[in-house]
């Protein structure tokens, strides 16, 4: 068993945040990463997302991204290129692939992390693990029945494949909006579906509106509830994407269908629409599987944390998870488990001394 001060699961914006700000802080660090390059989830994008219909990239901590990007790359070429170039340059010790099956408390002061590549045991553990691979696709009565194409966000490769045909996409998000621009023109006819009206905001989205969106889904994980996603909470601005999907006319939302059927959608009023296929862009969940022997999970259904830190494991800082969960809060983030982690091993050596 390899014996390090911290592992770091995950080499997303937050992974590397953290990484990051532990060396500075003068921490022995692994970063374990279950990818076979550098990237995170934006490796898996659709080669369709382009730099111009993204949010935006936020520069990670000490190097920034190079001047001059082309806005029509792909993002899954652009950003796993500027991550690692950032791993080089910071010369950080990213480990992969490999994959980590549980993290447990271990023996003394250290937790156990057990791994396709070995196992360490660390005094901290940074969780970094996003949410890309565990896509949410809701129940709905008959979905085993239809006859058509179901995919989730996460599959989706463009809209090519399903020209001529007649798509429903449900969701009320940027993965939705995505869609939807690009099967206009594309796809026979499409429809739009959300559980709730969207928001849309008006007003631009700065620095303030972020910190206030981050601090919404903060108030849950703090209470122990599952995270609500931060785009859930902000509304829909007007974007690239958003004012292209507008001006093709495919935002004419529905409200949410009561039953799938064979060859399409049924509402509880009766009214029926054939659908051919389904694109769930209906968001994601935490992958926290591997910390299952820690028992964290509180009544509520969340793991309860205070600000990275997670309350009743204070070895273990979740970032990407909650308020981090986009890019708003992932550097941020990074720096306070970094902080957490210095502090408690600080006060551990002290007290052993």
């Amino acid at each position: 068993m390899d014996i390090t001060d911290v592992v770091v699961i995950g080499a997303g914006q937050a992974g590397l945040s953290s990484a990051y700000f532990l060396r500075r802080f003068g921490l022995d660090t692994v970063v374990l990463d279950a990818e076979d390059g550098p990237g995170g989830a934006w490796r898996h994008r659709s080669p369709t997302l382009t730099m111009d219909k993204i949010h935006s990239i936020f520069d990670l901590p000490g190097v920034g991204q190079e001047d001059g990007q082309d806005d029509t790359a792909p993002a899954r070429e652009v950003v796993p290129a500027y991550y690692g170039a950032y791993e080089a340059a910071i010369g950080l010790d990213v480990r992969r692939p490999i994959r980590v099956s549980t993290v447990a408390r271990g023996g003394g002061d250290r937790l156990a992390v057990a791994t396709s590549g070995g196992d360490w045991a660390a005094r901290a553990v940074v969780n970094a693990t996003g949410t890309w691979t565990r896509p949410y696709w809701p129940y709905y009565p008959g979905g085993g029945d239809f006859l058509g194409r179901q995919i989730h966000y996460a599959g989706y490769r463009g809209p090519q494949e399903f020209a001529g045909r007649r798509v429903a996409v449900v969701g009320g998000g940027a993965s939705a909006m995505h869609v939807l621009a690009e099967l206009a023109g594309v796809a026979a006819g499409t429809l739009w579906l959300t559980r709730r009206e969207p928001v849309w905001r008006d007003d631009a989205f700065g620095e303030v509106a972020r910190r206030d969106a981050v601090a919404l889904v903060e108030e849950r994980v703090r209470a122990g509830l599952p995270p609500q996603s931060v785009v859930g909470v902000t509304g829909l601005s007007s974007t690239p994407v958003i004012n292209a999907a507008r001006e093709k006319g495919v935002l004419n939302r529905l409200p949410m269908f009561a039953r799938i059927t064979p060859d399409g959608l049924t509402w509880p009023d009766g009214r029926h629409e054939r659908v051919d296929a389904i694109v769930w862009a209906t968001g994601f969940r935490s992958a926290l599987d591997h910390l299952a022997p820690l028992r964290l999970r509180e009544p509520g259904g969340g793991i309860k944390v205070e600000g990275t830190q997670v309350v009743k494991e204070p070895r273990l800082q979740l970032v990407g998870y909650g308020p981090s969960a986009s890019t708003i809060g992932a550097n941020r983030a990074g720096r306070t488990a970094a902080g957490n982690v210095r502090r408690l091993l600080a006060a551990r050596t002290l007290l052993s001394a």
